[in-house]
């Protein structure tokens, strides 16, 4: 079912058939509103509740339509979710919109849609000639926050462990925009990239120039501390070669260098999956 809904999942994202309205995290911000007042500090006890609840809810939903129409109703929610976890049309306008600003030749509006693709990254020291390269780390980061993880919890852990954390991330997410840290969440979340940003980032491993980035990912994925953004970015960038001359506008050479590498990596998650599903070692 893992990559039934995944290929499904991916189909509707590429399509952009999910309304903005059905996105994860704006029916997330609705459910937040109803749950948390944001006049108040909340605490560890409402963001526990407010993080778990919506995967026990997918977890009794789950158990209630298991055996339904021969597994039918399950296979459906199982793509229904995926559909749902694999949204994000917000990063998706702002990279297309940084696209268009690079080939237009407007660098502040570049240095523009390249903060509103990665709010936590600074772009403050940067020139126009690293935009790219800092851009295509964000790429890296975001391909595995809103694609990797979440295929890899899927697999793993089903509906329940993606709705987890999409929610983990979304908690994360709001509280770096609103300069309001909130308890237990950026814990709680480096705690659940903590494997799967080692994984996946072997996949650039495997996916690029393996002597240098085996190198890279042994020197960070064996540190216990190290944060998951600067694993994915750094294995990335040296499992690609970044191009010194190129027809592309200055600041879209990496980025696009970053973007084929970030692809050929899904592919091989899906082309992994794809055996393991066929061997029976997932369903």
């Amino acid at each position: 079912m893992a990559l039934f809904a995944l290929l499904v999942a991916i189909l509707v994202e590429r399509l952009r058939l999910l309304p903005d309205a059905w996105q994860f995290d704006a029916l997330l911000a609705k459910y937040h509103k109803t749950l948390i007042n944001d006049e108040r500090e909340p605490t560890l006890g409402s963001m526990i509740v407010a993080i778990i609840l919506p995967s026990v809810v997918v977890y009794i939903l789950s158990w209630l339509v298991s055996g339904l129409l021969w597994g039918a109703v399950s296979v459906a929610l199982w793509v229904a979710i995926a559909v749902l976890c694999f949204s994000h049309n917000t990063q998706r306008q702002a990279f297309k919109r940084y696209i268009q600003a690079a080939c237009r030749g407007d660098s502040q509006a570049c240095f523009h849609y390249a903060k509103a693709l990665d709010p936590s990254q600074s772009l403050e020291s940067v020139d126009e000639k690293d935009l790219g390269e800092v851009v295509g780390q964000s790429v890296a980061w975001i391909n595995y926050r809103y694609y990797g993880a979440i295929a890899l919890y899927l697999i793993v852990l089903g509906p329940v462990g993606a709705v987890l954390y999409c929610s983990v991330r979304f908690y994360s997410e709001q509280s770096h925009l609103r300069e309001k840290p909130l308890p237990l969440v950026d814990n709680l979340l480096f705690v659940l990239d903590w494997l799967p940003s080692r994984i996946f980032s072997f996949g650039y491993v495997l996916s690029g120039h393996f002597r240098q980035a085996i190198a890279v990912w042994l020197q960070n994925a064996t540190k216990p501390n190290r944060s998951a953004r600067n694993i994915i970015s750094h294995v990335a960038v040296a499992a690609e070669t970044l191009p010194e001359a190129s027809s592309a506008p200055i600041c879209l050479q990496s980025t696009i260098a970053l973007l084929q590498l970030s692809k050929r990596n899904f592919i091989l998650l899906i082309t992994v999956l794809s055996l393991m599903t066929i061997l029976g070692v997932v369903n």
